[in-house]
């Protein structure tokens, strides 16, 4: 399938969007200020199901805990859904921004840390119900349906699923296509389009190893486990090394290491947190078989009482955008920014578990990233060789979007893709 240009009406569908940037900005800088932790997004989700009901949405509040589902039928024609994540991060904001989040609030396992919109969920609302005001006010230049999903707990990775199970797709029309968009740390003004594996599924991998304390002074009356974690930790980074052919790609990262309570104290325990990122379901399986392997092996040549208890976490596939409609998305794309402002950024090692919204109903999805850095900064960043370096990444406690232009080009996408897809208003 290939596109047809930009569609027909999308002048006038974007004809507000210039009177509506306070809007956008002044709801951008409240979500900030007002982070939620996964599940925990009731007035984010508040926000978006007054706004949606105020244009003419049939909303469905409390989908999968605080998730919100907004219908827009307009005649006959194909189904579009839009769909934005709303949850924070349990990071601590140092953006030294007039408007960084001060919320603090305790994690589910019992962790105090201050809450920032560290991966930009909140541009991903604020530019969502901007498109879907723009849609509902232009819907004499298109018909059918247009679903959008706000969505909890994407850091999770089980927002969409509980969405879905608590009977998201009984309630809002089967879509032909889902959209979506993701902020990133690349200049305002790009946006990066990938065929196929475009977001890395993930597991979580669990680790207790199971030694046998004593006195600090003593380390020949125990098996320590702390030394094993240790050995474990670094034979763990063998795996991509040496186990993944160099064609393949995977990651995997020990996030968390926790054992003992003082210095002198040889403990009994040691526990680590594993995150494994891959493209491929065998690359994956190869990952989590060997990492089982190298976690029972260490504990074997430690001596170890038992053998470590290895449990998984959350898990969820990759994003795999659909190549034919990705192509589609990449021309009216290109056509409407630039072909030079649409870019191909290859897979992305991070996660997202949006594609459930499409899995879940056997349709195709199209789901690419926002340009969100001031372009001044970057391109310097860039021309130096250090934006590793100097532009902060998503989940760092620096990740600062440029509200201007990334909300207007974020909403523009979104009116824009949806559009293409949407059908023409009958005549008469």
């Amino acid at each position: 399938m290939t596109h047809a240009g930009v569609p027909a009406g999308v002048d006038a569908v974007l004809a507000p969007l210039g009177g509506l940037r306070q809007e956008l900005y002044d709801t951008y800088v409240d979500l900030h200020q007002h982070p939620e932790l996964s599940f925990e997004e009731h007035r984010t989700a508040a926000v978006a199901a007054e706004r949606l009901t105020a244009l003419g949405y049939v909303v469905h509040s409390g989908l999968g805990g605080t998730g919100v589902a907004g219908v827009l039928g307009n005649g006959d024609g194909p189904c579009v859904l839009l769909r934005a994540d709303m949850d924070a991060l349990p990071v601590t904001e140092e953006t030294g921004l007039p408007y960084a989040s001060t919320v603090r609030a305790t994690t589910a396992d019992g962790v105090e840390s201050g809450i920032m919109h560290a991966c930009g969920h909140d541009v991903h609302v604020a530019a969502l119900l901007g498109a879907a005001d723009l849609l509902a006010r232009g819907r004499s230049a298109w018909s059918g349906t247009l679903v959008v999903v706000f969505q909890p707990a994407e850091e999770l990775g089980r927002g969409a699923r509980a969405m879905i199970d608590d009977g998201l797709y009984d309630l809002v029309p089967r879509p032909d296509i889902v959209l979506g968009q993701h902020v990133a740390p690349v200049s305002a003004g790009l946006l990066g389009v990938h065929a196929g594996p475009a977001f890395a599924g993930t597991d979580v991998v669990n680790i207790r190893l199971v030694g046998q304390g004593g006195h600090g002074s003593r380390p020949e009356a125990t098996v320590d486990p702390v030394v094993m974690a240790a050995s474990t930790v670094m034979r763990l980074q063998t795996i991509v090394s040496r186990e993944v052919a160099a064609g393949d790609a995977a990651v995997v990262t020990v996030g968390t290491l926790h054992a003992g309570t003082k210095e002198n104290i040889i403990p009994d325990d040691a526990y680590l947190g594993v995150n494994v990122r891959s493209y491929d379901e065998a690359v994956r399986t190869r990952v989590l078989a060997a990492i089982e392997r190298v976690v029972h092996g260490e504990a074997a040549a430690a001596g170890a009482p038992e053998p470590p208890a290895i449990t998984t976490g959350d898990s969820f596939p990759p994003v795999v955008n659909d190549p034919v409609e990705t192509e589609r998305t990449r021309g009216v794309l290109a056509d409407r920014f630039g072909a030079e402002r649409v870019i191909d950024p290859g897979p992305v090692a991070g996660s997202e578990d949006v594609g459930l919204l499409a899995t879940a109903v056997g349709v195709p999805i199209v789901y690419w990233l926002l340009g969100g850095w001031d372009p001044a900064a970057y391109q310097a960043a860039f021309a130096a060789g250090t934006t590793d370096r100097d532009i902060p990444s998503n989940h760092s406690p620096r990740f600062a979007p440029v509200p201007h232009p990334t909300l207007e080009i974020g909403v523009e996408a979104l009116v824009v893709a949806a559009l293409d897809r949407l059908a023409a208003p009958a005549a008469g």
